[in-house]
């Protein structure tokens, strides 16, 4: 399938041209190894892929001892793999490199050589055991991967038109039409059910199943699970803990993280080695609290305030429902046509985070819970920073509104106390593109646009 992450890559071969390795960091199944081989088909003579999660003990060997001698270690590996290396159009895949430290350090070397391009895809790069005992290689451009957004979700589902068109209306500030806009909106539902998982969204693609859909996103769920018991070590438990906890804290009114309602007693240093764990596993969206809206959000952020969504909204709805509850109620059905009462707030605002993440925003929120100024007391879903700085008004505050009724009291506390530092206020709601004073209003799927 179609994924906007192929023009990082060919950038990247035009850009660096073999003077550094490329590596893609991201959660297990959002597609790195398909799209990595899909660009080697296509853009090289030939190539190599060595899969470190299956690979013959022959090729293991070579990091040991053929490093030394370049010229013996590219002869042996295409005697082992039966494929011919050609000077500057050929590349070598690691891929899953994590399970091969050795192999990830040897990079500086290979890539000092200059014969061949080189591409690791990995997860949990840079948990400890994964860079035990080697030096990271400073030739290595990294890249994030991220489960499909809604825009490629449209591609593979024939929707492409509809998407353009979404994009034109949100350049033009101006609204999609009744007709368009409820089209638009359960294209979005469909994708939020789904998710982003690229298998997931074939399985979908090809018949509009969901339960095909949903049976793929819980072995994927089993998938992750697995993997917090089988790399978190001492950390499993909490890991297991917080990661199994996400569906109910979004659920709540106040979604900010609580170790005390994961254990009882806790703080959140309790849980830092776990809250790494799961941010370096790519399958959590962190979205940190900022003690002000200003453009350094990065160092305002305030480590004990700390929101998490799920990377992917389709595997946020299978967390959030029983697999015979989605099959007797037929659920899926219900919420695509927006007939279900329940807290849809949870789904609205992980898909914004979601979309929000993979176009490269940084998460962030605001929060004051102040009992002595009412004036002080608010909360923004979002702030991200607008393209160009200038030397005011540089925050863009984003409001998520999943109802029909709502209130907008944070958001006007907010352009007024922070008025130096705020550029546009969105609302991302239900309804059509309109504008109402200095406040613009957006169909929620207009997110990742933002």
């Amino acid at each position: 399938m179609k994924r906007k992450i192929y023009s990082k890559l060919l950038k990247w071969k035009e850009q660096w041209n073999g003077r550094s390795a490329l590596l893609i960091d991201g959660a297990r199944r959002v597609g790195k190894s398909w799209i990595v081989e899909e660009f080697a088909r296509n853009e090289y003579k030939s190539y190599i892929l060595i899969d470190f999660n299956n690979v013959p003990r022959g090729i293991l060997e070579l990091f040991d001892d053929s490093l030394v001698d370049m010229d013996s270690f590219f002869g042996k590996l295409s005697i082992f793999t039966g494929v011919k290396l050609y000077n500057r159009q050929s590349v070598i895949i690691f891929d899953e490199v994590q399970l091969c430290p050795k192999a990830r350090a040897s990079i500086k070397y290979l890539v000092k050589d200059g014969r061949y391009d080189y591409i690791e895809t990995g997860s949990l790069v840079s948990i400890n055991h994964n860079v035990k005992n080697i030096i990271i290689p400073s030739e290595e451009v990294r890249v994030n991967m991220y489960p499909m957004d809604l825009e490629e979700f449209a591609w593979a589902t024939g929707n492409e038109m509809l998407y353009d068109y979404i994009k034109t209306r949100h350049a033009q500030q101006a609204p999609m039409g009744m007709s368009l806009h409820r089209k638009a909106m359960e294209m979005m539902r469909a994708y939020i059910l789904v998710g982003g998982m690229p298998q997931a969204v074939q399985a979908y693609s090809w018949n509009k199943d969901f339960m095909e859909a949903e049976a793929i996103k819980r072995s994927i769920i089993d998938l992750y699970r697995n993997d917090i018991a089988k790399y978190a070590g001492r950390q499993a438990a909490k890991v297991a803990q917080v990661f199994n906890n996400i569906p109910s804290a979004l659920q709540r009114h106040e979604k900010k993280f609580r170790p005390s309602g994961v254990r009882k007693g806790a703080r959140m240093r309790d849980f830092a080695d776990a809250m790494f764990w799961l941010d370096e596993s790519r399958v959590v969206n962190f979205c940190y609290g900022a003690t002000e809206p200003s453009v350094a959000l990065a160092l305002n952020r305030d480590e004990g305030k700390v929101k998490l969504y799920m990377s992917d909204t389709g595997l946020l709805v299978s967390m959030a429902f029983d697999e015979s509850e989605l099959q007797k109620a037929d659920i899926y059905e219900k919420i695509l046509r927006g007939k279900l009462e329940f807290n849809k707030g949870m789904l609205t605002e992980n898909f914004v985070a979601q979309q929000l993440r993979t176009a490269g925003h940084p998460l962030y929120f605001y929060s004051n819970s102040s009992r002595e100024n009412a004036a002080d007391r608010m909360e923004i879903d979002f702030m991200i920073c607008k393209t160009g700085v200038t030397s005011r008004h540089n925050i863009n505050a984003i409001e998520v509104k999943s109802g029909s009724g709502y209130a907008l009291t944070s958001l006007i506390k907010c352009q007024k106390k922070f008025s130096q530092y705020m550029g546009r206020s969105y609302v991302l709601h239900t309804g059509d593109v309109k504008k109402e004073g200095d406040i613009m209003f957006l169909p929620i799927y207009m997110a990742g646009l933002l």
